[in-house]
């Protein structure tokens, strides 16, 4: 089977995409859920649904985040199995926001072991950090964010994807599930790179 997985007689891509902060990284995501039909899983998103809703694992994240500690990753994978289990008929999904650890990595191909899904590929788009700074700064003035027109705050936010990356960057690419994709140029051109990535991997 390679390493797409077959659900009934149809081929399933999850992916999990990774960018620095200004990689395009959203923007991406929404062009290749549409083109392949695939559930976007933010945590972010599921996060917020939750604890909107009052669930049962909406109220336990937010006990936890009132007291200022991080949400264990027992309860947002609970909270991803749900969406994975509402959308089980699709053509696969693009998980954002999770995994950011190895464990939490491990947890992920465990639960998907469980559905006889796996993730497929992983892709990162690499952009060169000056540009990167500069693309933050005028995104800040025109947004207003505070948090894009400091050039310290912003070099903070990528030593931290560095250093939360690195290691699963390792796991996948001892899985040979891990490609990089250039995100420089037009949006347009990067788009196709991904297709082209995807598509010679089906």
């Amino acid at each position: 089977m390679g390493i797409f997985v077959k659900l009934f007689n149809k081929i399933m891509i999850n992916l999990i995409l990774f960018g620095k902060p200004g990689s395009g990284k959203g923007t991406q995501a929404e062009f290749v859920k549409n083109k392949y039909g695939l559930v976007h899983i933010s945590t972010g998103d599921v996060f917020r649904y939750n604890i909107s809703k009052q669930t049962e694992l909406g109220l336990l994240a937010k006990s936890y985040m009132e007291k200022g500690d991080l949400v264990p990753d027992n309860v947002t994978i609970k909270m991803l199995e749900a969406e994975v289990n509402k959308s089980l008929n699709a053509n696969g999904f693009i998980f954002d926001g999770f995994p950011r650890t190895t464990h939490q990595a491990e947890i992920l191909d465990d639960f998907l072991k469980k559905k006889d899904l796996s993730i497929t590929m992983t892709i990162a788009l690499e952009v060169d950090e000056a540009i990167l700074i500069e693309r933050l700064i005028n995104r800040g003035k025109e947004s207003g964010r505070i948090d894009d027109q400091d050039k310290s705050k912003i070099k903070n936010r990528f030593d931290e994807y560095n250093n939360k990356t690195s290691q699963l960057t390792e796991y996948y690419k001892h899985q040979n599930k891990f490609y990089s994709v250039e995100g420089t140029g037009e949006i347009e051109q990067i788009t196709q790179r991904i297709y082209n990535l995807i598509d010679s991997k089906v």
